[in-house]
């Protein structure tokens, strides 16, 4: 095993009616100004914000309002937000939404506490050294934001979408209902299961040595995962159903799935980050348009891993040999990303880039040629170029 540190301060608040506790959590912080971050009209829509108001007003706390967050979150919604909350004197953002608005809100947060283009830190030409307080009343269990360290915003100029990690960002806390994710269509109810499972698959497949107890808790992670998505395919009203992948959404990018590995393989999540910034497809059903193609492409320089991953998560047999074990599972996993409407193919989600496409988007991943992505397998651009050829399907 890797040595490691786990760091995960976040406070959460788990259950039913929860978003009533948004005000109290806030006063214990003695915050004095609080920009409410959101997205579309649903949280109107549903009542959610205005409960959230209420529970600021009860306990006297000022509050200002950004909406207009959209999926792959946008750096002039997040200046727009900087030049707001510093007009109205603002040190505490709430984020009543998805990963996007609390990516966004984290991304506002950076802006408000460090001179200069916020753009710096995504861009890798600046460490930030500080991050206004944030909190997240979460209404979609997908991206893990709530208590990871990380945040990806996409630039307009260029459609380059990008990442920054630091503990800064991390949540004060968490309220998580999963009644809040009752009316979310099933495509995007499935499409975050996926991104929650990729979380700690991209973990699962790395490198080097492993925990067996880490080990245990992400494959018990992902058989809940896929048990869940399966239940609310049938069912989407399913509290325990939305409990559990709510949980698995906030455990599987909080760090500990990945305590004692080298890290694990990102490659997948990087491969489509370029997807969703050039086409500004939903997250979690890039992941899975492109997850198989990239693992027949890299499995064979770690089968045991995959063979793992098919014997303990996706109950496959084992096969005469950890390659043909890797094999059956790389289907299997597939074959379920099938069954809950997610595409296997660029081709299926709805894009089929051009050979120009796939060498800019290639171009962009690589850097500009300057860096190679994967633990697994170490990719280079002409790597990632093959791998978007083979997603088209």
């Amino acid at each position: 095993m890797h040595n490691f540190e786990y760091y995960a301060p976040t406070k959460v608040v788990f259950g039913r009616n929860t978003e009533s506790e948004t005000g109290k959590l806030i006063k214990e912080l003695n915050c004095q100004k609080v920009l409410v971050h959101y997205g579309g009209g649903s949280v109107v829509r549903s009542g959610l914000l205005d409960r959230v108001y209420g529970a600021l007003d009860a306990e006297g706390i000022p509050y200002i309002s950004l909406g207009g967050v959209v999926p792959n979150p946008r750096l002039s919604k997040v200046r727009e937000g900087i030049s707001l909350a510093r007009q109205e004197g603002v040190d505490f953002i709430l984020a009543v939404g998805g990963g996007s608005v609390i990516d966004s809100a984290k991304a506002i947060g950076y802006g408000m506490a460090n001179e200069g283009d916020v753009w710096d830190f995504y861009a890798r030409k600046r460490t930030a050294s500080a991050c206004l307080p944030i909190g997240a009343v979460l209404t979609i269990a997908a991206a893990g934001s709530e208590m990871s360290n990380s945040s990806v915003i996409t630039n307009e100029a260029g459609w380059i979408k990008r990442g920054y990690s630091s503990n800064y960002c991390r949540c004060r806390f968490a309220v998580l209902n999963p009644e809040l994710t009752c009316t979310l269509p099933d495509y995007q109810t499935q499409s975050g299961c996926v991104d929650i499972m990729m979380h700690t698959l991209e973990r699962y497949l790395n490198h080097g040595t492993n925990m067996e107890m880490t080990d245990g808790i992400s494959e018990a992670l992902l058989r809940t995962v896929i048990k869940s998505a399966r239940t609310l395919r049938d069912d989407p009203e399913n509290y325990e159903a939305r409990a559990e992948v709510m949980w698995a959404s906030s455990l599987s990018h909080n760090g500990l799935t990945g305590c004692g590995t080298d890290g694990g393989d990102f490659a997948s999540h990087q491969l489509e980050h370029e997807l969703s910034g050039m086409f500004d497809v939903i997250h979690g059903a890039g992941l899975a348009a492109i997850w198989g193609s990239w693992a027949r492409y890299v499995y064979r320089a770690r089968p045991d891993r995959f063979a793992s991953l098919a014997v303990k998560v996706l109950m496959i047999p084992e096969k005469s040999s950890a390659e043909e074990t890797a094999l059956a599972g790389i289907e299997a996993m597939e074959d379920f990303y099938r069954s809950i409407g997610m595409p296997t193919s660029l081709r299926e989600l709805g894009i089929e880039p051009t050979k120009e496409q796939i060498l800019e988007l290639a171009e962009k991943c690589s850097f500009g040629n300057t860096r190679t992505i994967g633990i697994v397998k170490k990719l280079g651009r002409e790597d990632m170029a093959e791998i978007y050829r083979m997603a088209i399907g």
